[in-house]
């Protein structure tokens, strides 16, 4: 049987503690070089304004490791943003960074105000209740191409928690809170369905 293939892992930039991760570049657009990008950020016209720099979150063997992009424009196509940037010339160029996120350092997010957004010093040590109920208190934030995550420390053990508002509708630095409404079986087993209850819809 073949060995699944290693997952290669691709270590976040020094930026300081402030740093705020704002896209992912998903797939080639056209052939000057433009790429689709996934937002994370409620601010896309001034966080992809001409010429802010953002900083690659790739593995270390790419071409890109430890190099910076620089914005030359967002466009919106059919309601998807596409990202040019004066480094990436043409669709060969942009086909290689494909997958890269993009961040932005602690002196840039200090100069503006992001909706919605904090840093993890400052999620981290909070506590986790659903409708008033403690459930546990933030131990980590785990960042990831598709979302963010917070790990969230249990009597039972650590619970992944997806960092989404459906999930997690509101943080209050100021109380200390994280309030979350999560699925049936997230933070304890699913109860165990009465037989009674099958035989009648049956």
């Amino acid at each position: 049987m073949a060995e699944k293939p290693t997952r290669v892992k691709a270590p976040l930039p020094v930026l300081g503690e402030g740093s705020l991760r704002v896209g992912r570049l998903t797939k080639p657009h056209g052939l000057k070089g433009g790429l689709k990008v996934e937002l994370f950020t409620d601010n896309p016209d001034e966080r992809f304004a001409p010429n802010s720099v953002l900083h690659l979150q790739v593995p270390e063997d790419s071409q890109w490791f430890g190099r910076t992009l620089t914005v030359r424009e967002l466009r919106w196509f059919n309601s998807m943003p596409v990202a040019f940037f004066a480094e990436v010339a043409d669709r060969t160029a942009a086909e290689s960074i494909v997958r890269a996120i993009l961040w932005i350092d602690a002196a840039t997010v200090e100069q503006s105000v992001e909706d919605n957004a904090w840093y993890d010093h400052q999620l981290v040590g909070l506590e986790v209740r659903r409708e008033g109920e403690l459930l546990g208190t933030v131990s980590e934030v785990q960042h990831f191409p598709a979302q963010d995550l917070l790990a969230v420390k249990t009597a039972n053990g650590t619970v992944l928690v997806p960092f989404v508002e459906s999930i997690v509708p509101s943080v209050d630095l100021d109380a200390g809170v994280v309030s979350v409404t999560p699925p049936a079986g997230l933070f304890e087993e699913l109860p165990e369905t009465d037989p009674a209850v099958l035989d009648e819809n049956e």
